[in-house]
């Protein structure tokens, strides 16, 4: 009997503030769906380290005629076969380094042709025009100044490039766009929990004839508490359920289908689904308690039961 008055008056409540029912579950759909957005984006900038930093290569880019005429630091002309050799001694014997691949000029040339073979500038390129290089694969890739401190300035060698510096650059970017997404989240929460507070006081004044009727017969202060506590509860667990189904539609949409990210950017490695749903639980969890907390503790002061 106590639970079907219970429930009884949670729908009476729901119906009752149905626009601010209704605002309650937009703000926690959106802020629990910024929230599950930036844990998803923390993974993927994860993914994507772990991914890209295991593949960074510092490169020894050396000089050739054309460099030899225009850049200072190939004053002293074009690589000889005896300073690739000695370049090539030094990176083995240097622990830092884990494999050293050398690229010659009509290698750079056919890869460049595979990768901008569509662009204006390609038709103009000869290969005596690329430059040679050693790609070095670090054991650390944190230990890029040693091969730069090494190599850079060296007889025969253009510049000495570290791939992690580019990575570095994007990942800053990805992680301030995170921030930003936090900021946002944190915004909404507070606008939700400042709703979901009004909307259980004016829940509670419209309903002070019945509730003190309860508090003369000796009703119980959760007894009396529990209807409301569980209308902010429920308003929430929509707006998680809400939040749920925009992530999940999210990942399907925007990576596998629709925009279809993994085919169109295969240089990325994409978070799986599996990230995705170990959220699910928690965003559904948060949905529930923020309200049923934010209630009870504004119906202590304002029930004063």
């Amino acid at each position: 009997m106590r639970a079907q008055f219970v429930l009884s008056e949670i729908g009476v409540g729901l119906r009752r503030n149905l626009t601010m029912t209704f605002a309650v579950v937009v703000s926690v759909a959106l802020s629990l769906a910024l929230f599950g957005g930036s844990l998803l984006m923390s993974d993927q900038v994860s993914t994507m380290k772990g991914y890209w930093y295991d593949k960074v290569n510092v490169s020894i880019f050396l000089c050739n005629k054309s460099d030899a005429e225009s850049d200072p630091n190939c004053a002293k002309g074009a690589v000889t076969s005896e300073q690739k050799k000695q370049i090539e001694t030094d990176l083995g014997k240097m622990a830092v380094v884990d494999n050293v691949t050398h690229e010659s000029s009509d290698e750079a040339y056919k890869h460049y042709k595979e990768q901008f073979g569509d662009s204006p500038l390609a038709a103009s390129l000869t290969p005596d025009q690329m430059q040679e290089s050693f790609r070095v694969k670090l054991t650390d890739p944190e230990k890029y100044q040693v091969i730069a401190t090494a190599f850079d300035g060296r007889d025969g060698v253009q510049s000495v490039q570290d791939q992690k510096g580019i990575l570095d650059n994007l990942f800053g970017l990805l992680n301030g766009m995170n921030w930003a997404a936090r900021a946002v989240m944190a915004m909404m929460l507070v606008v939700a929990l400042m709703l979901i507070v009004n909307t259980v006081r004016v829940s509670a004044f419209s309903r002070r004839r019945e509730t003190g009727i309860m508090r003369l017969v000796g009703a119980s202060g959760f007894y009396i508490q529990a209807p409301f506590i569980m209308e902010a509860a429920v308003a929430g667990l929509i707006g998680g359920g809400v939040a749920c189904a925009f992530l999940v539609i999210a990942r399907y949409f925007i990576i596998d289908h629709g925009l279809a990210l993994s085919e169109k950017l295969n240089l990325i490695n994409f978070i799986g689904w599996d990230a995705v749903l170990t959220k699910l639980p928690l965003i559904l969890a948060t949905s529930l308690l923020m309200p049923a907390l934010a209630a009870f503790f504004a119906l202590r002061k304002y029930l004063k039961v």
